[in-house]
């Protein structure tokens, strides 16, 4: 523990989508710690003009002034960087992108400990944020765990419970999840760790998202289920019908949407919808321009 006298912990810490960035600049500006080396994915070519972009955590890590390494594997090059650098007390590993080796999990001296967008056991996995949505849950949260060799299951060092808004999306949930998990992580490392084992009988789990999961049919599927799959996969990979791309439903009628009918005699509100090739528009425009007949 810091006591103001003793030096600050030392941490490498390996991150590299904006989940983690809120983490990253929690640590590195809390006296009771001192970031020595942040490790995150090369940069890899974006979007349709395939721009060369750097990761959320590199664009933080060097606007922090801090030291940057983008090993392609990094379990092939830590022998390089444990030669340069010192142990480190914490390795802080949040959403990375990498599976890391035991000789890796062993390298820092207290402990490597990861921040995970759920209630472990719970949704173990690479989409906690999307799934808690796509499920309604009433409740997720953000768990501390000491890493182990299998994905998601070390030993709990903390948790904190979230409540969700009945219209929660990815985004503002992600915003939420990120910002308590920064708080929850320094709180913890602060502190004395202690460990508890996860109820691994309780285990669920949830996969990385591909294209095709946010394909939609509404002859099979409700209306608040497409309404869930919206606001959890809207922006990423994103919900489709026909030759249109869903941005945002309801479940209640509004000048601006359009009908559409599910099955067990639902009906889904589409309020913003973006044709293939085309521009995002109101679903009252789309349902006019495209002779959309909701019966």
């Amino acid at each position: 523990m810091y006591d103001g006298e003793k030096m600050p912990h030392s941490v490498v810490f390996l991150g590299t989508s904006a989940f983690a960035v809120p983490s990253l600049k929690a640590l590195s500006t809390n006296e009771q710690f001192d970031v020595k080396l942040v490790i995150t994915q090369p940069d890899r070519p974006v979007g349709r003009k395939q721009i060369l972009t750097a990761t959320p955590v590199k664009i933080a890590a060097l606007e922090l002034d801090l030291k940057v390494e983008q090993p392609e594997k990094f379990n092939s090059q830590f022998s390089i960087l444990n030669s340069q650098f010192p142990r480190p007390d914490f390795l802080v590993v949040i959403s990375y992108g990498q599976i890391l080796s035991p000789e890796v999990l062993q390298w820092p001296t207290i402990a490597a400990v990861n921040v995970h967008a759920s209630l472990l056991p719970l949704l173990r996995g690479a989409s906690p944020i999307q799934h808690a949505i796509l499920e309604g849950m009433n409740e997720t949260g953000v768990t501390i765990q000491r890493m182990a060799k299998e994905l998601d299951a070390g030993p709990i060092l903390s948790q904190r419970i979230l409540a969700l808004d009945p219209r929660e999306t990815f985004e503002t949930l992600h915003q939420k999840l990120a910002t308590l998990g920064a708080k929850l992580l320094t709180e913890t490392l602060h502190s004395t760790l202690h460990e508890q084992a996860q109820n691994h009988a309780k285990a669920t789990f949830c996969k990385k998202l591909k294209t095709e999961d946010g394909v939609i049919d509404p002859a099979m599927m409700t209306a608040p289920r497409i309404d869930r799959m919206v606001r959890a996969l809207g922006s990423e990979p994103g919900v489709r019908w026909k030759e249109a791309k869903i941005l945002s439903t309801s479940l209640t009628e509004s000048i601006e949407s359009f009908p559409l009918p599910c099955s067990e005699d639902s009906m889904l509100f589409v309020t913003k919808i973006q044709p293939t090739g085309g521009k995002p528009m109101s679903g009252k425009a789309y349902a006019l321009g495209h002779n959309v007949v909701s019966s």
